[in-house]
């Protein structure tokens, strides 16, 4: 990983089985400002059952989850054709196989950057052979208690770079179900990189999550909420892609600068201008006993007593007679 926040954008099924709508996704976030695109790698007869049920009933045309997973299949050839594509965007090719058959497709294409989805996390097969391919792995964390955590985590530690995701397996993903407060918790945990991966369907949460400390952002992409498929409703379209980018990145320069309150020197100027002066409200005559009614704050600063230190000239007595709005200093009172 990279000092920045690495920003994957996921297309998983957005492409329903379509290669030419795959590439079209490649094209559309090219200019998006995220690093990767991530897709989910499923060849059906090695993932899946006839027994699968629908986690959403949402499709039209497949009579089961078992033929959807069919129609999401692409060839090696055509694989290997959207990471050529994603290389030459500069945009990192990563990856989600749901098989070992799956993870033994990516390593003839030379796909090497490995997502394992959080219902993989207890899938210490794929966990371990991946491992054993992988040049990095990021690790979902949606589905597993902390002690899941630690086995999936173990089982790859030291094998490659290795991250984990804090993830609610909840779509759309609420507010209160974000998790925000369990990235220092993974951080302090694991001693790993930490990120976030969202399916609210909205660019808050990782905006959120961006800072709170993580360093990985995952979200689903779509080109447009109402298309048909089981994760449009949690995804963001393209144009709030660029829109996420831009205030990550600005929350990134922010978090790179912490404001120290304890130096305002940076503000000498602002100060002058802004700050006031005491002056009389009312023509005053010499001898004049000041009261707190005969005063007025004007700007700048420096031309009169700091309007900080009103008190140390109420009660004191003029020394000459000062007109209506004049500033007020120390050689003006006994």
């Amino acid at each position: 990983m990279q000092d920045d926040i690495y920003i994957m954008a996921e297309i998983g099924q957005a492409h329903e089985g379509s290669l030419g709508l795959a590439h079209s996704y490649i094209d559309a976030l090219a200019s998006s400002g995220v690093n990767a695109i991530k897709f989910q790698v499923h060849i059906a007869e090695a993932e899946s059952s006839i027994y699968e049920p629908f986690r959403t009933i949402f499709s039209y045309e497949d009579l089961s989850r078992m033929d959807y997973w069919k129609r999401m299949e692409f060839s090696e050839e055509e694989w290997a054709g959207l990471k050529s594509h994603c290389e030459l965007k500069n945009l990192d090719f990563v990856a989600s196989p749901f098989s070992i058959s799956a993870l033994g497709l990516l390593k003839k294409i030379g796909a090497s950057r490995i997502k394992i989805g959080s219902g993989e996390m207890s899938n210490l097969l794929l966990l371990s052979s991946a491992g054993n391919m992988a040049t990095e792995i990021i690790l979902s964390s949606g589905m597993s208690s902390f002690i899941e955590l630690d086995n999936a985590v173990a089982s790859v530690r030291g094998k490659c770079k290795l991250s984990l995701l804090q993830c609610t397996s909840s779509y759309p993903t609420g507010p209160h179900q974000w998790g925000l407060n369990v990235i220092p918790v993974l951080k302090d945990r694991f001693q790993i990189p930490i990120g976030f991966s969202d399916h609210s369907g909205d660019i808050f949460a990782c905006l959120a999550a961006a800072a709170t400390g993580a360093e990985i952002l995952e979200f689903h992409v779509t080109f447009d909420q109402r298309m048909f498929g089981p994760d449009s409703t949690s995804s963001i379209n393209i144009d709030q892609v660029r829109h996420l980018v831009k205030g990550v990145r600005q929350i990134e320069v922010a978090m790179k600068y912490p404001v120290d309150k304890a130096d305002s020197s940076d503000y000498a100027t602002l100060k002058s201008i802004f700050g006031k002066s005491l002056a009389v409200n009312n023509n005053l005559d010499k001898g004049h006993i000041l009261t707190l009614g005969d005063l007025e704050a004007k700007k700048p600063a420096g031309y009169g007593v700091s309007a900080a230190h009103y008190d140390t000239v109420v009660g004191r007595q003029l020394k000459r007679d000062l007109s209506k709005w004049s500033f007020l200093n120390c050689s003006d009172v006994l």
